[in-house]
């Protein structure tokens, strides 16, 4: 598959496929406790929600720039971005998938897993790093 088809792919991918690869890309960059959820039965403004934990500020925006390039790249919708200067809550709309790139503590406050709760979870097939280690050992 040359690089244009993969673009073209990517740039027509459905809603629960988007999740996945943007879960992909956030985990490719360390980002924690990321979950997806699909919305678009409570939702008619956007199908999709991904909420990861950083680690510190520095990693919250690099996660949001990795994120934004791999978007550039695959040809999909970017509406906008908040709260990257300030680095605890970043949010990406991606039109019908909208990220969520949290510091711990405010993961916790917002508590959006609860306000999204009848939203259907999406099993994101990411490898648990912290299993592979205990088997490891």
């Amino acid at each position: 598959m040359s690089e244009k088809d993969v673009q073209k792919f990517l740039a027509a991918a459905p809603v629960l496929d988007k999740l996945k690869i943007v879960a992909t890309w956030l985990h490719e960059r360390k980002g924690q406790e990321i979950l997806g959820l699909d919305v678009s039965k409570i939702s008619n403004v956007f199908e999709g929600v991904l909420i990861v934990t950083a680690q510190n500020v520095r990693h919250a925006q690099a996660l949001a720039d990795y994120v934004l390039e791999k978007v550039g790249q695959s040809g999909w919708e970017y509406m906008g971005m908040e709260g990257y200067k300030e680095g605890e809550w970043i949010l990406l709309d991606l039109n019908d998938v909208i990220v969520h790139i949290f510091l711990a503590d405010t993961r916790q406050f917002y508590n959006l897993e609860g306000f999204w709760a009848r939203g259907q979870e999406v099993d994101l097939n990411l490898e648990n790093d912290e299993q592979e280690e205990d088997e490891d050992e």
